[in-house]
């Protein structure tokens, strides 16, 4: 079966590699010059399956007003007419309750924690390297409520086995020992030691060799434009470089998912979030962290990748605007130099932005959609580097008509039915 796959970003690219591996004939066609050039560039580094939560939760709507007026603000909303942000809006409104919030996690959790799993499967089958470490995750939490409001949390990582540890001070020190000097800025925090860092642009180059090693062909500077539609099936996808046709089409554009099926009458739930990031180059490794710091307060990450330490963070609803706001840049640096002030050179970091494809529910879109021979893979929001494994093995088992490893419920779009 001829699979086509738009997009080659971290998704993209690894689905390639398990389709080809499970004996289709896959073409790969992206905009870019390369795979893994826009949102999968330069995110966080986290593999963090024991960190996959729905944004939207109780409480969230308090702590948003709350954040915007931070001066180092985790969320900025550009008023904008958008029709497409205020219904995305309302949505994640609706799904800031107990019971939403465990069906959204829950659903999360169970996709992340496969891919966690295939992941490492594929270290094992591969070789594959992207600057890893598997050190695990650790949450900072600067008020004792922060650190009473993981219960819920914690609950859900028992219920699916995921392992994890409450630490006071002198238990985060065992693990980053680089915080002894900003210790007391923290009443405690929640370790998650099955998580991993690594560099998802490198991963993703690697993968997108791989598939092409596996017979996947990658098009590149391919820009896709729209879908042609016969009855009940994806006749074609044009582009600019022509009509290109398959068996089944997988949609894996990230954010502008969107727009190119809009006019097919899918209205997909996914909207921009934009995020930003730092690298910073290491100068004093034993000042630098180990592994990932999530500061709960700021919603920044710090992780160490090689001789780099790269921050990423921030939350902007803005639409599809990539504008560099240097603003977001300071925030990045004083969290980065409010938890390691020696460790790296922020002098000389580069910065980066990218728009995170976000659900309102938080689980992404995987799967068959009501159009015959089209297939998502979109909406990870900030978790498509976690997810990216799992979901490339689940989508090789499912189009290829067998049983998938894990339950896929809730994961397709007729859950906004």
């Amino acid at each position: 079966m001829k699979i086509l796959i738009l997009g080659s970003g971290v998704i993209g690219s690894t689905a390639a590699w398990y389709l080809a591996r499970a004996g289709h004939e896959v073409e790969v066609l992206e905009r870019r010059a390369g795979p893994a050039l826009e949102t999968s560039f330069a995110n966080a580094g986290e593999v963090s399956p024991g960190y996959s939560a729905p944004w939207a939760g109780p409480g969230v709507p308090v702590k948003a007003i709350k954040w915007l007026l931070m001066q180092h603000s985790p969320l900025v909303i550009k008023p904008m007419l958008d029709p497409a942000m205020w219904r995305w809006g309302i949505s994640m409104l609706r799904n800031c309750t107990e019971a939403r919030y465990r069906i959204n996690k829950a659903r999360m959790v169970r996709l992340a924690e496969y891919s966690r799993d295939c992941l490492i499967a594929l270290r094992a089958e591969t070789g594959i390297r992207y600057d890893e470490r598997m050190q695990g995750t650790l949450q900072l939490f600067r008020t004792q409520a922060q650190l009473d409001g993981t219960a819920k949390d914690v609950e859900i990582l028992k219920q699916y086995g995921v392992p994890y540890q409450l630490l006071d001070r002198s238990g985060y020190l065992k693990y980053e020992p680089a915080l002894e000097s900003q210790q007391h800025k923290f009443v405690g925090a929640l370790r998650l030691p099955g998580d991993e860092t690594g560099d998802c642009f490198l991963f993703s180059t690697a993968i997108a060799q791989l598939a092409q090693q596996a017979g996947a062909r990658f098009r590149f500077g391919v820009d896709v434009q729209s879908l042609t539609r016969q009855g009940s099936v994806i006749d074609a996808v044009q582009t600019n470089t022509g009509a290109v046709r398959a068996d089944r089409v997988l949609v894996a554009l990230g954010s502008y998912s969107t727009p190119l099926l809009k006019p097919l009458g899918l209205r997909l739930p996914v909207y921009p979030v934009k995020g930003f990031s730092i690298t910073v180059p290491i100068t004093d490794a034993a000042q630098a962290p180990e592994s990932t710091i999530m500061d709960e307060t700021h919603k920044v990450a710090v992780t160490r990748l090689g001789d780099r330490i790269r921050v990423g963070g921030t939350a902007q609803l803005s639409g599809y605007d990539l504008e560099l706001n240097p603003r977001r840049r300071e925030t990045l640096e004083f969290v980065v130099g409010d938890l390691f002030p020696h460790g790296g050179d922020i002098a000389q970091a580069s910065f980066w932005t990218g728009l995170r494809p976000m659900t309102p529910d938080g689980t992404p879109l995987v799967g068959p959609t009501p159009i015959q021979n089209l297939w998502l893979a979109t909406g990870h929001g900030t978790l498509g580097w976690t997810m990216a494994a799992g979901t490339g093995a689940l989508l090789a088992d499912w189009m290829s008509d067998r049983r998938p490893a894990i339950d896929t419920e809730g994961l397709t779009l007729a859950r906004y039915d």
